[in-house]
């Protein structure tokens, strides 16, 4: 499994962005996809995440602003972020599961200017 994110940049507080992440190789065995961040010096978190049930789960900074869905024709994961925060500057992952492994996107800046 292949993971290439997409749409970060630099947002002025109270914009919104949307990321994507496009999967491909053996995504038939993807049974969870999800969204993390890294801020400097800060452990790595989550986000968001989503099943290919469509079950979804957020992190606490996420909720009421993100949402997460997801595209299966398209193999593609998205995270719509509103109302961004300065304290949301960070760089975003994606990942994907499979019974066997844990992959992961390259990362994609995502920058809230106040």
């Amino acid at each position: 499994v292949q993971l290439q994110a997409s749409g970060g940049g630099l947002v002025q507080a109270g914009g919104s962005l949307r990321l994507s992440c496009a999967a491909s190789g053996s995504t038939r065995s993807i049974y969870m996809t999800g969204w993390y961040r890294q801020a400097p010096g800060k452990q790595r978190e989550m986000v968001a995440i989503i099943s290919n049930l469509d079950n979804t789960q957020y992190g606490g900074s996420a909720k009421g602003r993100f949402t997460i869905s997801r595209d299966s024709a398209k193999n593609t994961v998205y995270l719509q972020m509103n109302s961004l925060k300065p304290e949301d500057t960070a760089v975003y992952y994606c990942d994907a599961r499979t019974t066997n492994s844990r992959y992961w996107g390259q990362g994609t800046q995502v920058t809230v200017s106040s």
